[in-house]
């Protein structure tokens, strides 16, 4: 979860998973085993060599529990007004040889009807299992239940087959870990190396660009890219909101969940026909970017469109970048069979530079 790279819902492609966000109210911490006065606790141990080298089966080289606030979250694309989770415990694993840590995050309790006795469990989205829970008398937290496919979709082991699992899932001594307690500060600095802030971002798209403001980026290509790039149609692309997209949004939208609902127009023009075509999109925030659908609405298409997406992210130095995994760009009719499946030519990311809005669209 939670990775800087494109990436969809379901699979390693575009968009990510949705990051939690500010885990709980700050007086609902009740497992005082873990946290006696109520404060966010860290726990967390990194492996030396000698213990690695008696479990070779274990991967984990470094492995940190920490209960309390999301120490994940850093400024997204999410809706402040949706930003908040029940989520109270998170997980971060690195293996051997890796550079950042993976993480999980969930929800941890006591097993009995009023939640007060009882073993903690700690369960996450879709049934699944993060980890049980139980403290010694030395204050050392112990981890067990953790499954192999902790950071992998639910069926991946038939999916991906054995030899690729065994790869991506945990090893087979990855489980009854043993934690000392640390500060929470430790938790926070190990969460940190998963996904660093890159600071020539800027803030996000959602706080960038306003409910009320019309906005224009876009690009032309010189003849010289386009040589360097035969399999690119693209010409000329722009991603704008204009005083129609304005207008749909005032009348119906929400602005304390901006960027939810936002209309985008995209136009192309491709080096074999110099029309323009010109598609919708409805977007959300999810994560660091903009998840949008194509619409019905003033497009030159009307099909059902709903299931192409293009994804939006802020780039470096004022740029958006925008990707397009499934030929949903109005390179070619959205309803033709050739709109079917995976771009295959070079018109899958753009860089987008700010325009002035004659540039798009009043």
């Amino acid at each position: 979860m939670a990775s800087g790279k494109w990436k969809t819902v379901a699979s390693a492609g575009f968009g990510v998973v949705l990051l939690a966000g500010s885990a709980f109210a700050d007086d609902a911490l009740k497992l005082t085993e873990l946290s006696p006065n109520g404060a966010d606790a860290c726990f967390g141990r990194v492996y030396d060599a000698a213990h690695l080298k008696a479990h070779p089966k274990q991967k984990v080289a470094r492995i940190f529990f920490y209960y309390g606030h999301d120490p994940v979250s850093r400024p997204n694309e999410e809706p402040a007004a949706n930003s908040d989770s029940s989520y109270n415990a998170f997980v971060a694993t690195t293996v051997r040889g890796a550079k950042a840590p993976e993480w999980a995050g969930g929800w941890c309790n006591h097993e009995s009807e009023d939640g007060k006795t009882g073993p903690i469990h700690c369960g996450m989205d879709c049934d699944r299992t993060l980890a049980s829970l139980k403290v010694d008398d030395k204050g050392r937290l112990i981890l067990t239940d953790v499954q192999p496919d902790l950071y992998l979709d639910a069926g991946s082991e038939e999916e991906l087959g054995a030899a690729e699992y065994d790869r991506q899932a945990l090893g087979k001594e990855d489980d009854n870990f043993r934690l000392d307690p640390m500060l929470a500060a430790t938790c926070k600095a190990e969460f940190a190396r998963i996904d660093p802030i890159d600071p020539a971002l800027g803030p996000p798209l959602r706080e960038r660009l306003k409910p009320d403001q019309a906005f224009c980026y876009g690009r032309d290509y010189d003849a010289a890219h386009l040589v360097a790039h035969p399999d690119q149609l693209t010409q000329s692309i722009r991603v704008f909101r204009g005083s129609v997209e304005l207008a749909s949004f005032a009348s119906g939208g929400d602005a304390a969940n901006w960027p939810d609902g936002a209309d985008i127009a995209v136009t192309v023009t491709t080096r074999q026909k110099s029309a323009e075509v010109t598609q919708t999109y409805t977007c959300q925030g999810e994560a660091d970017q903009w998840r949008c659908a194509a619409s019905s609405k003033m497009s030159d298409f009307s099909c059902d469109i709903a299931q192409k997406e293009i994804f939006l992210k802020r780039g470096a130095d004022g740029t958006m970048m925008l990707a397009n995994p499934n030929s949903s760009l109005a390179i070619v009719d959205l309803c033709s069979k050739a709109a079917d499946g995976k771009t295959k030519s070079d018109d899958k990311v753009y860089r987008l530079q700010p325009m002035p809005q004659s540039a798009c669209a009043p």
